[in-house]
């Protein structure tokens, strides 16, 4: 309850006044209401149904003389049109009230929204590498919308309690006699109610679960659906997503019969009770007919109230797994918060203008481990060169990246630009002299213009031609049907892997960065493709310093030094043609494993 409880604050910030006059529109209506019942009296005295004279009212006494001033063959029209006014007016309050409530709701909506993506992408890096993206993604669509609903039922919620309380005063006011008694039915049936509100909880938690895995299942399923394609998964897939689905039902479909069970309840011992109120109306409190009929009229409509809040409250709480979600999430990306947005815009931009050097550096991913990723790491990267990191996998090439950009911080030891350390303080002004190119390149569902002009929004076409032509891949583009235009599909379908591959090249030079990381860039790359890139890389040393995990060692025959490293830790550094003499050396045995494997 206290995830609700934040979320009724924060509504309370994001709307300010107008939840208050909301709260008083629906206040507003209630007493119409109320008013316009409180009319039926005088109206049925007039139709001779019972004699007004007959009946102890609070205020009777004075309606009923307001009502005999009126000529009596224009009290009957009177009172309808006083009815029909008060009912239009009801409306139209009723109306306007609905609109903003629905400004509200919405603009609370907006609000959840924009502030768990904010914190989402102010998060550091160590978040996502232990956060899994379908998570997020579930959290973002499906939670997000169970929140949505949850507030929308507050609203309706108390909606219905302010009518219901004042409906109550109301019939209190007339009879509290046989409110009391009414009010001590309704009590009685919340009271065994109770194990419907802990069965929709129990649901609720199950239907987070259940969506969880339905979000994961179809994200891993799709990216690997050439997987599934080639090696004829399809059916144990479908089996899969089957089952899912069935229990999805099975789930949603118990929350129904709950539901629906509730309202049985509430009908079956609505019946019961009416029956008992009116003997005991009748035979022990003595209450007149007149009186009983208007006390009846007004819990004919309270009376289904009970059942909304009763339902509404069981949804409220099936809800409450996702407001606990959606917190969660909030609360851990406000702990991993690396960075303001607004911070982005008041750092400067630095040139490397000497060398990154690295000195006793250490990083384990999990601090209660003792394995360590990387271990006393000392190397010197000067500016304006090439740098070639190579080892086997899990050797810790991509962590030692990670920690030169400032995406993770080490344990111990320093990093230093120009001999400053790199701190929290300043790692947004260094990473912004950073273009970094993956081993899988990523590009939208979008033009290539579009995806070029991520970088640099204000970028004109030369700009995007000569980015184009660094990275060795402007031929293509202009073979494509729409040129620049040309909508690439989605992750860059469209395009075979090297085209891919020189577009994100193309991408990180367009924003002339000063430092330029290819992480693995050409693992996955055709020979002629390879040689492209490697073309295109030859083309811009000099210009910036360029830092190139490499698996195909033939990829850095020109680098200026390669830096070896086995286990976390560098083995070698050096020049390639000063390693590849050093017969017992790893960089050595390396470079004889893949010219075997070329060879054979």
């Amino acid at each position: 309850m206290s995830e609700l409880i934040y979320y009724l604050k924060k509504l309370h910030t994001v709307s300010g006044i107008k939840l208050y006059i909301n709260m008083i529109g629906m206040m507003l209506i209630s007493s119409i209401e109320g008013v316009s019942i409180y009319l039926l009296i005088p109206l049925l005295g007039l139709t001779g149904i019972f004699n007004l004279g007959s009946l102890t009212i609070p205020f009777l006494d004075q309606v009923n003389s307001l009502v005999l001033r009126i000529p009596e063959h224009a009290q009957l029209i009177t009172m309808l049109t006083l009815y029909i006014l008060l009912v239009i007016t009801q409306a139209i309050v009723q109306r306007n009230q609905t609109v903003l409530n629905t400004r509200i709701l919405h603009k609370f909506i907006r609000y959840l929204r924009l502030s768990t993506y904010k914190g989402l992408i102010q998060a550091e890096w160590k978040f996502y590498l232990r956060t899994r993206k379908s998570d997020i993604s579930h959290i973002l669509t499906n939670e997000i919308v169970r929140i949505i609903v949850g507030m929308g039922i507050i609203m309706k919620l108390a909606t219905t309690m302010i009518f219901t309380l004042i409906q109550v005063a109301f019939a209190l006011w007339l009879s509290y006699k046989l409110t009391l008694l009414v009010l001590l039915c309704g009590g009685l049936m919340a009271f065994f109610s109770r194990r419907f509100t802990q069965r929709a909880k129990t649901i609720g938690d199950e239907t987070t679960e259940l969506t969880k895995t339905y979000i994961a299942g179809i994200t891993d399923h799709f990216n690997g659906i050439k997987d599934i394609k080639t090696n004829m998964l399809e059916r144990e897939h479908y089996n899969w997503f089957l089952a899912l689905c069935k229990r999805l039902e099975s789930n949603f479909v118990k929350f129904a019969s709950l539901q629906t069970g509730t309202q049985l309840f509430y009908k079956i011992a609505s019946a019961i009770l009416i029956g008992l109120f009116i003997y005991i109306s009748f035979e022990v409190l003595h209450v007149s007919g007149g009186q009983l009929m208007l006390i009846v009229v007004i819990f004919s409509r309270l009376w289904p109230k009970f059942i909304t809040i009763q339902n509404s409250w069981e949804q409220l709480v099936n809800s409450l797994p996702a407001f606990r979600s959606v917190r969660e999430l909030q609360k851990e990306c406000e702990e991993t918060k690396e960075f303001e947005l607004r911070d982005l815009d008041d750092e400067l931009r630095f040139n490397l203008k000497s060398a990154i050097e690295c000195r006793n550096i250490s990083y384990r991913y999990d601090k209660n481990k003792p394995e360590f990723a990387l271990k006393d790491v000392n190397i010197h990267v000067p500016a304006n060169s090439m740098t070639a990191i190579v080892g086997k996998s899990g050797a810790g090439k991509s962590t030692l990246i990670d920690l030169l950009i400032g995406l993770v911080r080490s344990e111990s030891g320093e990093v230093l630009y120009d001999g400053v350390a790199l701190t929290e303080r300043n790692t947004l002004a260094h990473r912004k002299m950073v273009s970094y190119v993956p081993q899988d390149p990523f590009l939208f569902h979008s033009s290539i213009r579009d995806n070029l002009k991520l970088v640099d929004p204000h970028a004109i076409d030369e700009r995007l031609w000569e980015a184009l032509r660094f990275a060795a891949a402007d031929d293509f583009v202009r073979q494509l049907p729409d040129g620049l235009d040309t909508i690439i599909g989605d992750r860059g379908i469209r395009l075979s892997g090297g085209e891919r591959q020189r577009l994100v090249l193309a991408r990180a030079i367009l924003r002339k960065p000063s430092i330029l990381v290819l992480d693995e860039a050409t693992s996955a790359l055709d020979n002629e493709n390879e040689a492209k890139v490697q073309a295109a890389l030859e083309r811009l040393k000099g210009t910036m310093t360029i830092i190139v995990i490499a698996h195909r060692l033939s990829t850095i025959r020109n680098a200026d030094q390669v830096i070896v490293i086995e286990q976390g830790r560098v083995v070698q550094q050096g020049a390639y043609h000063q390693l590849s003499t050093e017969t017992r050396g790893t960089f050595s045995r390396l470079l004889s494993y893949q010219e075997a494997g070329v060879n054979s």
